[in-house]
């Protein structure tokens, strides 16, 4: 199964495509779509789009993993965020890419095995199951190979990849 895991984010949405065989993942690509600041937002959007429609023709995914929105302080980044969400799930929409959402507590407890784990737990974790050198730049990257593993560990159709 190839994974594509989203950080989701306007000025830097991190990205992961792993393949996984119900045992083991594989790295295939990793990266980050940045944007500029002081650009117009609707230009953004559109940066974000553009790259993301590469991405998913470069690598083709079988499903996309990304990161449920979660905000309690700033609402103004909370909304531009979601428009960038937006923009990416319609490129997988488009795609026809299924789209499986997951918390940040989801994701801690699949990679680490505890819920409440700190950041940098998680990005080491990330680091070791991928079998990495280091843990991939920028955070978002990071954070988007976590997603993708949670993913890859919470697939309701897991078993049937572990039994071919």
């Amino acid at each position: 199964m190839r994974i594509l895991g989203i950080d989701p984010g306007y000025a830097i949405v991190g990205y992961g495509v792993l393949d996984y065989d119900g045992y083991r993942f594989k790295p295939i690509s990793f990266g980050a779509i940045t944007t500029a600041a002081g650009t117009a937002f609707s230009m953004r959007l559109l940066d974000i789009w553009r790259d993301m429609n590469t991405v998913i023709n470069s690598y083709k995914p079988e499903s996309l993993a990304i990161e449920k929105l979660y905000f309690n302080t700033n609402t103004t980044t909370a909304i531009d965020v979601a428009q960038a969400r937006g923009v990416i799930l319609l490129s997988a929409a488009n795609a026809n890419i299924p789209i499986f959402e997951y918390t940040p507590l989801q994701v801690k407890q699949a990679v680490v095995g505890y819920g409440r784990a700190e950041k940098h737990q998680v990005m080491e974790m990330t680091r070791s199951i991928l079998g990495l050198a280091a843990v991939p730049k920028p955070d978002d990257t990071a954070d988007a190979l976590a997603i993708a593993i949670c993913h890859g560990h919470s697939y309701p159709g897991r078993m049937a990849i572990c039994n071919n």
